[in-house]
């Protein structure tokens, strides 16, 4: 037997059977067609002639051996023609089935459950390929955190210098909140001319936002920042 195909005989397939298979497989292959699992009947009585099921990841073929095993009939359904699988296990193995785009209902029984349960894995797992594409978003992934570390910048360590003047360490670009202390001044002034009972909302709430920001930039202290917060919630 080809050595490619003793890796279908794990699962109680019947070694003969699965050697008839392969010698006539060969010649049956399409271009880039893979054999993905081979099933084979077991029925309780002595079988001679088993069908078999192929799983490929192009098609279904069905296997049925004829005249005392000297031929074989071949019948296949591409994936694109099938519309669903079906497993139904039994006492006695278990019926794997599918149906056609056609309403045709192709089944084949006594397959033991193990196999049973990998073809049909198999086909679902064609089945979704076929409708969404080959899953390549790991690789994806995979990439693009090595791309990452790719454009990670190197930080060189350097000895820290002692600060003399207080503008070495003034950042280049100003700060995004840059209310000025006469800005602020004005705003403590509007708010005692005309109060803030006529305030809405949605004003509050912005006065409330303005006077956080002054005490993010240390225009204000905590403690006037909270009387002011009193103050403004007392409103809302």
């Amino acid at each position: 037997m080809k050595e490619q195909f003793k890796k279908f005989l794990n699962e109680e397939q019947d070694p003969k059977a699965i050697e008839k298979i392969a010698s006539k497989l060969s010649d049956l292959l399409m271009k880039n067609e893979e054999i993905g699992y081979i099933a084979v009947q077991k029925k309780p009585a002595i079988t001679v002639l088993p069908d078999g099921i192929v799983m490929t990841n192009k098609r279904i073929i069905i296997c049925q051996p004829k005249n005392l095993g000297l031929s074989m009939d071949f019948t296949d359904y591409t994936w694109d023609q099938i519309e669903a699988t079906f497993v139904k296990e039994n006492i006695l193995g278990s019926e794997f089935s599918f149906s056609t785009k056609t309403d045709m209902t192709v089944s084949i029984d006594y397959i033991p459950k193990i196999q049973a349960r990998k073809i049909f894995t198999y086909a679902k797992e064609q089945l979704d390929i076929l409708k969404n594409g080959p899953v390549v978003a790991d690789a994806i992934v995979e990439q693009e955190v090595i791309d990452s570390f790719e454009e990670v910048e190197v930080v060189e360590e350097v000895e820290a210098e002692e600060v003399t003047h207080f503008a070495e360490i003034m950042p280049v670009s100003p700060p995004v909140f840059n209310m000025e202390k006469e800005d602020f001044h004005s705003e403590i002034q509007t708010t005692k001319e005309h109060g803030l009972s006529g305030l809405s909302q949605d004003e509050l709430f912005e006065k409330l936002q303005n006077y956080k920001k002054l005490l993010d930039n240390g225009l204000i202290m905590q403690g006037e920042y909270d009387a002011f917060k009193k103050e403004i919630l007392s409103f809302m």
